[in-house]
């Protein structure tokens, strides 16, 4: 009986160990936000675990799901436009930045209100997930390099939806994404930013398998920012 309990032992500490030594192995590869990007979120608040910047209130609120093991305020730059522009954005933190973990995170921060939704790579996969099962009050939704699966399959949704894309990027599977397209609206808007790259739609840096982006991080930030606040006041009604 001894024998047992210890080998029992023995093996919870044994995946305890194993656990904590892969949250560690995560947060090593965790991607940061440039200097840039920080005083970008010297703006922001931190509500109810999402990093925000204040735009109208009488306007839909943004919520936003980062690419995976992205640092949110590496998509401060952009954020702060759509604020500065009237559009609240609320960035939402995930568990091990890993919009998977949580994909019905938006939740505390939407409470019934009218919302649109937008992620980054994995991270916009997972908001349409959200979108699909929260159509109460969607208005919007924007995916930066990404697309939906069948879990967040938004081919019958009646709001205007967003894509964009950047030439030099080597992170999004290209043969996916335009499978992907049949799920999403007949009328969906596609754009895509020549000379950008996959870690261009937020500011932190290189990312593994990505391409050199032919555009300054700014200038992509900068085209971002433009093709969503036009889009928001040509296609979101307040």
């Amino acid at each position: 009986m001894k024998k047992s309990f210890k080998w029992l032992i023995g093996i919870v500490i044994a995946l305890i160990v194993v656990g904590f030594a892969s949250i560690l192995f995560i947060k090593s590869k965790e991607y940061h936000p440039s200097a840039t990007a920080l005083n970008a979120a010297s703006d922001s608040t931190l509500v109810n675990g999402t990093t925000k910047f204040q735009g109208d209130d009488t306007n839909p609120m943004i919520i936003f799901y980062p690419g995976a093991l992205v640092a949110p305020k590496s998509y401060s730059i952009w954020a702060k436009n759509l604020a500065e522009a009237g559009y609240s954005v609320y960035i939402v933190h995930f568990p091990l930045d890993l919009a998977v973990l949580k994909t019905n995170a938006a939740a505390s921060v939407q409470r019934n209100r009218d919302y649109i939704i937008g992620g980054h790579s994995l991270g916009g996969t997972m908001a349409c997930r959200y979108a699909k099962n929260n159509s109460k009050n969607l208005k919007g939704v924007f995916l930066l390099a990404s697309y939906p699966e069948q879990k967040g399959n938004l081919h019958e949704t009646k709001v205007p939806v967003i894509s964009l894309t950047a030439s030099n990027d080597g992170v999004l599977n290209r043969k996916n994404y335009k499978k992907a397209k049949k799920l999403l609206p007949p009328d969906t808007i596609y754009e895509q930013i020549s000379g950008g790259n996959h870690a261009g739609f937020g500011s932190y840096g290189k990312q593994s398998g990505d391409n050199v982006a032919s555009i300054s991080n700014a200038k992509q930030q900068n085209i971002i920012s433009n093709l969503l606040i036009n889009w928001l006041h040509s296609n979101i009604s307040e």
